[in-house]
């Protein structure tokens, strides 16, 4: 398995050295290891966090608010990739809360036929996705 050195890191993920060490303070990322020179080294897991990291920001967490999520979903499953689904499911669910809160205004301008077909759509996936996290919830809590 390749480890990273920070330069190595921060060209494979796109960003820059003075950001890999601006993370690793802020604990959101973590060498796996030293080299005998002392160089810090990080696992290929870390490129996954840093890209979560990213699409975090993206969607406008503070690093405080990013490291307290990934922090708690490591918490809840040791596993990195069960955390990173849990991450991204939490941040699709936080983005799909803002677009409902955006969309709010619009749907109050509908017609009453237009909003009831609107509704009538949107309803069945939303259940279907509300079943679903039951469902996962249920089978990880037994």
């Amino acid at each position: 398995m390749k480890l990273f050195r920070i330069g190595e890191l921060a060209k494979a993920a796109g960003t820059s050295e003075r950001t890999i060490d601006y993370y690793t303070k802020l604990g959101l990322i973590q060498p796996r290891d030293r080299s005998m020179t002392n160089y810090r080294l990080y696992g290929p897991e870390t490129l996954l966090r840093l890209q979560r990291i990213h699409e975090l920001k993206e969607e406008k967490f503070t690093l405080e608010e990013i490291r307290e999520r990934l922090d708690r979903w490591n918490a809840a499953s040791g596993d990195e990739r069960v955390s990173e689904k849990l991450t991204l499911l939490e941040s699709h669910l936080a983005q799909i809360e803002k677009e409902l809160k955006e969309l709010q205004p619009m749907l109050q301008d509908l017609d009453p036929a237009q909003a009831r077909k609107t509704f009538s759509q949107l309803v069945p996936q939303g259940i279907a996705c509300i079943e679903a996290i039951k469902l996962l919830l249920g089978q990880n809590l037994m």
